[in-house]
C-alpha cells in the first residue's frame, strides 16, 4: 500500500476540527498502483494491473452504487517486478483493510463489522486481525467498537512510507453484504441455533448473525453462555430505545429527525403502566443510547426481555439480543422499511410492529401490544 497514492483527507480527526468537511474529501480517490503485489523475484510482467475490466464486471460488480471504493481499489492493483517492490513497513499479521461510507449511522456500520465479521470467518483467521481504515472519514463515537472487535485500528493515511502486508484481506462494502441487500432482494433464510444447524443442515435457516452479535458481546466481555429460557430473578426488562439528538459527524446539523413525533408521552404511559403491571414484574428502561457507552449499551441489548422502539438506526443492535427476545417496533407511515423485521426473522426472534397512520402512537395500542406480549412470556 503506497498512501501517497490513495488521494482523500488524513482521517481519525476529532470531529470538531473538521466541522464542515465535505464528505468528497472523505472517499478514497485511488491512482495507479495505490496497491501493488509483488510479480516474483524474476522481474517480468507480463500485464500492468492485476485485473482487468471483465474481472471487476464478473466479481466487484458497481451495481447501484455509484461509488464503488472497494472496485476501485482493486482496479489500480499494480503488479510490480520483485526487484521494484519496495516496502518501509512490514505487517505480518492478518489485516482487513475496509472502506466506509455512513460511518456515523449505527446500522451502516453494523454493516461493515459483519462485512469485516464474515471477511474474517470465511478466510479462517484464527485470531482477531487487525484493521485499516482506506478512508479519511474523522473519528466517530462508533470506532469504540471497532476497536474492540479488531486487534488494532490505523487509518492508511497515518502511515508515512509504503505498507507491505503479508496476508491482507480486502472487506466487501457494507452495501454488498445480505444485511442491506436483503432490504430489495428475497433472502428466504431464517435464524436459528449453530447446535440445531450442526444436526440437521438447511439451506434456509443460519446461525451467522447470531454468531455475529455473540461476537459483538464478547468484544466488551460480555457472558456469553446465558440460557435464555430462564425465568429473570428481577422480573423482565422492556428496553425502550430512544432517538435523541446528537452531533453526528461534519455533514450533520446535530438534530435526529423524529419518528415518532410523540415518543415522550409513549414512554411516560409505559412508564406508568409497567410500575402498576401484576402479571409479573416490568423494570422499563430508557434506553438514551446517546448518552451511554457502547458496551453499556450491548448490556441494555442483551438483558432486555423485550425491545421496543420507533424505527430508526438504534434498533439495529438487536443483533445482539438474546434469543428468546421480542421485538416491537413502532413505524410511521412514513418509515415503513423491513430493516428490522428481516434482521429479526435472520436472528430468529419473535418480531411484533405497530403501523401508524402518520408518526403519532397511541399509548394504549402500545400498552396492549406489550400486555400480550408479556403474557406470551409467562406473566
Amino acid at each position: 500500500m503506497a498512501p501517497e497514492r490513495i488521494e482523500m483527507a488524513a482521517g481519525g480527526e476529532a470531529l470538531a476540527a473538521v466541522i464542515g468537511r465535505g464528505e468528497e474529501e472523505e472517499l478514497p480517490v485511488f491512482g495507479n498502483g495505490a496497491f501493488e503485489v509483488d510479480g516474483g523475484v524474476e522481474g517480468v510482467v507480463e500485464r500492468e494491473f492485476l485485473v482487468d475490466r471483465e474481472f471487476l464486471d464478473r466479481f466487484v460488480p458497481r451495481g447501484e452504487i455509484s461509488r464503488h471504493t472497494m472496485r476501485d481499489l482493486i482496479g489500480k492493483i499494480r503488479i510490480v517486478g520483485g526487484k521494484d517492490f519496495e516496502c518501509d513497513e512490514w505487517i505480518e499479521e492478518p489485516t482487513l483493510l475496509v472502506t466506509r461510507f455512513e460511518y456515523a449511522n449505527l446500522f451502516h456500520t453494523v454493516t461493515d463489522w459483519y462485512s469485516a465479521y464474515v471477511s474474517s470467518r470465511v478466510t479462517g483467521l484464527p485470531n482477531r486481525p487487525h484493521l485499516i481504515f482506506v478512508d479519511g472519514h474523522c473519528m466517530a463515537p462508533l470506532e469504540e467498537t471497532w476497536k474492540a472487535l479488531f486487534s488494532s485500528l490505523r487509518y492508511a493515511k497515518n502511515f508515512s512510507g509504503s505498507v507491505c502486508f503479508r496476508h491482507a484481506i480486502l472487506s466487501p462494502l457494507g452495501y454488498e453484504t445480505a444485511l442491506f441487500k436483503g432490504l430489495t432482494e428475497d433472502i428466504d433464510c431464517y435464524g436459528a441455533p449453530a447446535q440445531e444447524l450442526w444436526q440437521k443442515p438447511d439451506d434456509h435457516k443460519t446461525a451467522r448473525l447470531s454468531e455475529f452479535g455473540e461476537m459483538i458481546r464478547a468484544a466488551f466481555g460480555l457472558p456469553l453462555n446465558i440460557h435464555s429460557g430462564r425465568k429473570p430473578l428481577f422480573g423482565h426488562n422492556v428496553l425502550f430505545v430512544r432517538r435523541e439528538d446528537y452531533l453526528a459527524h461534519p455533514r450533520h446539523g446535530g438534530k435526529v429527525e423524529s419518528r415518532l413525533s410523540n415518543e415522550q408521552e409513549v414512554f411516560e404511559s409505559l412508564k406508568g403502566w409497567s410500575s402498576g403491571f401484576k402479571g409479573c414484574k416490568v423494570n422499563l428502561v430508557n434506553g438514551l443510547f446517546a448518552h451511554m457507552s457502547m458496551k453499556d449499551q450491548v448490556r441494555a441489548i442483551q438483558d432486555a426481555s423485550v425491545i421496543i422502539g420507533a424505527h430508526g438506526a438504534g434498533l439495529t443492535h438487536i443483533v445482539s439480543a438474546l434469543p428468546k427476545t421480542v421485538i416491537l417496533e413502532i413505524i410511521s407511515s412514513q418509515f415503513r422499511r423491513p430493516h428490522f423485521a428481516y434482521i429479526a426473522r435472520w436472528k430468529g426472534l419473535e418480531y411484533h410492529a405497530i403501523n401508524l397512520a402518520g408518526s403519532h402512537a397511541d399509548p394504549g395500542t402500545v400498552i396492549n401490544e406489550l400486555v400480550d406480549i408479556m403474557k406470551s412470556l409467562g406473566c
